[in-house]
């Protein structure tokens, strides 16, 4: 089973990405600059997710996700989707500050595949009295509509920290 599991998100990475080669005719080249901004922009997504995890607004942290049809895996398996994903966060931190924690992600390394695709790898921390997480998540981004948001997010958690 995990050989088909594998396949499956696989099948699903290259339906987001789509086609890897680009014709004459429709060229989709990144600049220096242009990689620079969209890096920004999608620090900048990345912040407002974080931002809006804290105070406690989980719809404001499903605004960096790609709706409807965001591909989530956490804990071994899918989410359904971007209400899905959103209900499981509702449910298993929302009832007080203490059960969502305090969200930070860290060490974040972002790189633009093209002009509407980007990979970005980072670590985060869950801090809370219960069930500390801290882990690494992998997002593919897409820009749809001239914004940046995640179509594929890969999360493993530990409650053990990493080693300092």
């Amino acid at each position: 089973m995990g050989k088909a599991l594998a396949a499956t998100v696989m099948v699903g990475v290259f339906a987001l990405i789509g086609p890897t080669s680009r014709s004459a005719s429709c060229p989709q080249t990144v600049t220096a600059q242009s990689s620079d901004s969209d890096k920004q922009a999608i620090l900048q997504v990345i912040s407002a997710m974080q931002d809006a995890w804290n105070r406690g607004d989980f719809r404001g942290y499903m605004q960096g996700f790609k709706n409807p049809d965001v591909v989530f895996v956490s804990g071994g398996r899918f989410q359904q989707g971007w209400q899905g994903t959103l209900d499981h966060y509702i449910r298993d931190y929302g009832t007080s500050a203490e059960s969502r924690g305090t969200l930070k992600f860290h060490d974040i390394q972002v790189e633009i595949l093209s002009a509407d695709a980007a990979q970005l790898i980072s670590q985060y921390e869950l801090n809370r009295p219960e069930h500390p997480q801290y882990g690494i998540n992998t997002r593919l981004l897409r820009k749809v509509a001239g914004h940046w948001v995640i179509a594929l997010n890969h999360v493993s958690s530990s409650e053990v920290p990493p080693p300092k």
